[in-house]
């Protein structure tokens, strides 16, 4: 079993920054991808940034140019460091990591519980 578990959310003015943080623990051959997604309130989870273990990254529309994914392998560490936060980006922001236990075995997917981020002046 893996566990995910973020930090870094909280309340920020609008054109702020922070950073979110996830670590993985548990039983961990490798992290193929890790990510971010969100969701606010009456809204459908949507992606945020996602990072392969290589390091390629794709970022949702509303991330461009705003956001950074960055992860740290060897502490199975990923990051989201926000800039220019705006309003809209008020949600429960999710870690997501599709993960192998084993060498041999399939990638499962992992969810956090979340961490609140709340854009308000």
């Amino acid at each position: 079993q893996v566990q995910l578990v973020e930090s870094g959310g909280g309340l920020v003015q609008p054109g702020g920054s922070l950073k979110l943080s996830c670590v993985a623990s548990g039983r961990i051959f490798s992290n193929d991808a890790m990510g971010w997604y969100r969701q606010a309130p009456g809204k459908q989870r949507e992606l945020v940034a996602v990072i392969t273990s290589g390091g390629t990254t794709r970022y949702g529309g509303s991330a461009k140019g705003r956001f950074t994914i960055s992860r740290d392998n060897a502490k199975n560490t990923v990051y989201l460091q926000m800039y220019r936060l705006k309003p809209e980006d008020t949600a429960v922001y999710y870690c997501n990591a599709l993960t192998r236990s084993t060498s041999w075995g399939p990638a499962q997917d992992y969810w956090g519980q979340g961490t609140q981020v709340t854009v308000s002046s």
